[in-house]
């Protein structure tokens, strides 16, 4: 089934609890159900394994945490992981490129749209181009 034919599932991490209600205020308002979030790696962890989302957005920086790391640990155990950040994405390019995330997005640009677009692509993607070196 296409992702836009289906209700998608998503789990956010974020260290601003501005960014959490905000975020998931608008993803819910597109279609999408937000099944969790967290602000810290400990607690997205925990609840995508609990929770198994469709995808999980997770903030490039994370408080005293790293967004990156979290993704790279979030990877391995299933699922895709869309990194976030108010930075320009020219701003974080190269850490995006190295990780085993499926993209990136700008939280200024965060959409339905953008994530089903995002996940439309990854099936999309040659097989033969996984893993992204490090």
């Amino acid at each position: 089934m296409e992702p836009s034919a289906q209700r998608l599932r998503c789990f956010i991490v974020d260290d601003s609890v501005g960014f959490l209600d905000a975020g998931r205020e608008l993803l819910e308002r597109e279609g999408i159900i937000v099944v969790g979030v967290a602000s810290t790696s400990a607690a997205a962890l925990r609840g995508v394994a609990e929770l198994r989302p469709d995808v999980t957005l997770v903030d490039i920086e994370l408080g005293p945490e790293n967004g990156i790391e979290l993704a790279e640990r979030l990877h391995r155990h299933g699922g895709p992981v869309i990194l976030t950040s108010a930075r320009a994405e020219q701003d974080v390019a190269d850490m995006v490129a190295a990780s085993h995330a499926m993209g990136f997005l700008s939280k200024s640009a965060l959409s339905s749209t953008a994530i089903r677009e995002l996940l439309a692509a990854e099936d999309h993607r040659d097989p033969l181009s996984e893993p992204r070196e490090t």
